[in-house]
């Protein structure tokens, strides 16, 4: 199998406070194989974020697109902003990893450069970039951005030219991109989307060690 797309997956949950959701995170992988046949795998995972700005953010197993089953809950990420705590769950070994970062994380999706950026980057001159306009996604508003990477037969590492698509629409309102893709013909398709979404304020205990764990300080030292 070829390698996995470079695009990670999975949904930055910015942690901005009076914002609160709850919402499901799907994940849909299409990965091009050596004979030229495709393997498509899904996975989707509960993430929430509540009005202090705190968030939870799950991972899941990944399974083929035929499975029927609920994907395993694998891990939990917390993160509370007020006081910087960052934890880990690991759900088969109930250990909780927790460090204070050193600095608060931002609070705009790492994969933004989109709405930083308009028409064609100088310093990427093979990358274009596209305003997609602005759209409705679940009954939120979001902007949509594209762009396109082409790569020459000799930086692809291929026997031809490869053209790379990354697009992303965003809520200005949740702070969240609600729909990304990554589309590498090398390697395949990569879609993330945020879908039944909540506005209420989630349970307090998502945002909390479960009992049982056992609490592990990771921080640095000084």
């Amino acid at each position: 199998m070829s390698a996995a797309p470079a695009f990670s997956g999975g949904v930055f949950i910015t942690p901005v406070p009076g914002v609160p959701f709850s919402a499901m995170a799907e994940q849909e992988m299409t990965q091009v194989l050596k004979d030229g046949t495709s393997f498509r795998r899904k996975t989707a995972a509960f993430i929430a974020r509540d009005f202090q700005g705190r968030i939870h953010n799950e991972s899941h197993e990944v399974l083929p697109i035929s499975a029927t089953r609920q994907p395993t809950l694998l891990s939990i990420h917390i993160y509370d902003p007020n006081t910087r705590l960052n934890t880990f769950l690991d759900t088969r070994t109930h250990i909780a990893r927790q460090a204070t970062l050193p600095s608060p994380p931002p609070t705009a999706p790492p994969s933004d450069w989109a709405q930083r950026e308009s028409g064609e980057n100088s310093s990427s001159p093979n990358a274009q970039f596209v305003d997609l306009g602005i759209n409705a996604l679940d009954g939120i508003e979001v902007h949509g951005y594209r762009r396109t990477m082409t790569l020459s037969t000799k930086a692809s590492g291929t026997d031809q030219s490869v053209v790379i698509t990354d697009e992303y629409w965003y809520s200005e309102e949740l702070h969240l991109n609600m729909l990304a893709s990554h589309s590498d013909p090398r390697t395949g398709r990569l879609t993330v989307s945020v879908t039944h979404l909540n506005r209420n304020e989630p349970a307090a205990d998502l945002f909390e060690v479960p009992s049982g764990y056992k609490l592990v300080d990771t921080t640095p030292p000084e």
